[in-house]
């Protein structure tokens, strides 16, 4: 899950509503899913019993909850249904704590606002953000968060407080920071003045919160060289910072942020798509047009976000799955973020302090020498799920040996609990410590394998699992679970796409047209 965070500064009623809501929708039209939290500061626990003279006209969600206007934008502008824990007051978080308080649940501990408040504040936003919201399964991409009020009010200072901890929590690329302030401009001189957003800014970095972004409300467009002056003196790049004028209508910003290019430096903060929205949406374009997905091996954290959204497309639509070694770690990732709710799963190969730490480094690795120092080599994997898919493609053997190649592995810890989850981990080494294959029973092929299938795998005596993936892509892996069948139907009966690793080839005589991960499946993410 990624973040975007819109703070106000100078006065209020800037209108960060229609801004946030805004961005949501440039960030929908690079298809992404978009989902939205506000966060008002006031004491009350919802907006029912407030004065519409004080704080604007209620508005009213499907669940019943009376919430802020700007709900309404978001709902709007993204063609969400929201619910009323969308809606965070400070009435609302203290409530739930003290709650828990009168519950025993803190065991004794002096109750305080840190870690206590804070801490609940994050664990709100990180459970509404992971709520789907658009009508389709699972969490959406992008969660935009509004803080309501002005920088440096007193009532949001809990809330400024959690939100520079959750920054750090979520990590560098997860949350860009989008600052909207004020740029008066003096009738006497007509001058465009920054030194009301120099301030804002300040007291914002003073207060742990670093702007990514600036969306800078003025009666006009800002001048070049204001934009230069902002710039300098806010230490936020100049093609970072975007005019926010007054127009006819509010439906005009989303156009007036594209034409500007927000949605392009906001990719650049959270690293989507190698910072090309277009190359994004071409990526999901060619996703959803395959009949299989394999997803390889490999090493360090590149495009390994865009390989947990094709393992978790692949799920979640039935499409037939092959994880190799990394594959199969991304694989076991996915199903922990999305099934178990684990949002921070992780492998500790690319978020060491991760709370849930599903792949993990092997004992008997070494972290000071890298050749050479890896399991590697001919391994024994012993079936423990004698009806698998996998061991029916081995020719129902009650083992068989793989080349391995790898330093990370499941965390045996969770091994347990995945498995109550529906994972079903049908092969593990001679100890039944380390997992060999993981599958999903109620999938009509979705297989990981820690080991290289392809190192033994020959153009006369193909893998079982290359196989296997072949024929689910063609609706035919009930009839290869015959091995004398398996060439005849791989000949005449092709898919038409399978999603692999590098480039598009057309294959010759009807065979699959195979396409390659690394140019693709990375353009999910990162590159």
């Amino acid at each position: 899950m990624k973040y975007v965070l819109v703070t106000g500064g100078v006065v209020s009623g800037l209108g960060k509503g229609v801004t946030a809501s805004s961005i949501g929708v440039l960030l929908k039209a690079c298809g992404l899913r978009v989902t939205s939290i506000k966060i008002d500061p006031y004491l009350n626990t919802d907006a029912g019993t407030m004065s519409p003279f004080e704080h604007g006209e209620v508005f009213v969600l499907d669940d019943g909850g009376e919430v802020d206007l700007d709900l309404g934008n978001y709902e709007r502008f993204l063609d969400i249904k929201l619910t009323r824990d969308n809606n965070i007051t400070t009435g609302k978080i203290y409530q739930h704590v003290i709650a828990k308080e009168r519950k025993g649940d803190y065991l004794g501990k002096t109750v305080q606002v840190v870690p206590h408040i804070t801490d609940a504040i994050q664990e709100w936003i990180e459970r509404v953000a992971a709520i789907p919201v658009d009508g389709e399964e699972g969490p959406a991409d992008i969660c935009v968060i509004e803080l309501g009020g002005t920088i440096g009010d007193i009532e949001s200072a809990p809330f400024i407080e959690a939100l520079g901890q959750f920054s750090y929590r979520v990590g560098t690329g997860n949350l860009c920071l989008v600052h909207v302030s004020l740029v008066p401009v003096l009738n006497v001189v007509g001058e465009q003045k920054t030194k009301p957003t120099q301030h804002s800014v300040r007291g914002l970095r003073g207060l742990g919160l670093i702007p990514d972004i600036l969306a800078c409300r003025s009666t006009k467009a800002l001048e070049e060289n204001v934009k230069e002056k902002l710039s300098q003196f806010c230490h936020v790049p100049l093609e970072s910072i975007f005019t926010l004028y007054d127009v006819p209508n509010i439906w005009h910003i989303p156009l007036l942020l594209k034409d500007q290019k927000a949605h392009l430096a906001i990719s650049k903060v959270l690293n989507l798509a190698g910072y090309n929205p277009n190359a994004y949406k071409a990526a999901w374009k060619l996703l959803k047009g395959v009949d299989g997905v394999l997803v390889p091996g490999g090493f360090g954290d590149r495009g390994v976000e865009g390989k947990i959204l094709a393992a978790k497309y692949a799920r979640e639509n039935k499409i037939p799955f092959l994880g190799i070694c990394l594959g199969m770690q991304v694989a076991v990732i996915e199903f922990a973020r999305s099934v178990l709710s684990l949002h921070d799963a992780n492998s500790t190969e690319f978020k060491p302090d991760t709370k849930h730490p599903c792949i993990v480094f092997m004992p008997e690795g070494s972290r000071t020498h890298m050749g050479g120092t890896m399991r590697l080599g001919s391994r024994k994997s012993i079936f423990t799920v004698k009806d698998s898919k996998s061991a029916k493609l081995y020719g129902n053997k009650s083992s068989v040996d793989e080349r391995h190649r790898h330093r990370y592995e499941v965390n045996p810890d969770m091994v347990e609990l995945l498995e109550k989850a529906g994972l079903s981990f049908a092969a593990k080494d001679e100890t039944g410590k380390r997992m060999e294959i993981v599958e999903l029973p109620n999938h009509p092929f979705f297989i990981g394998a820690q080991f290289h299938p392809e190192y033994k795998s020959r153009p006369g005596k193909a893998s079982p699992l290359f196989i296997g993936l072949i024929a689910a892509s063609c609706g035919e892996l009930d009839t290869v679970m015959n091995p004398a069948s398996v060439h005849q139907h791989l000949i005449s009966n092709c898919p038409k796409s399978v999603f692999v690793n590098g480039t598009s080839k057309k294959a010759p005589n009807g065979m699959a047209d195979v396409r390659y991960n690394n140019g693709y499946c990375n353009g999910l993410h990162s590159r």
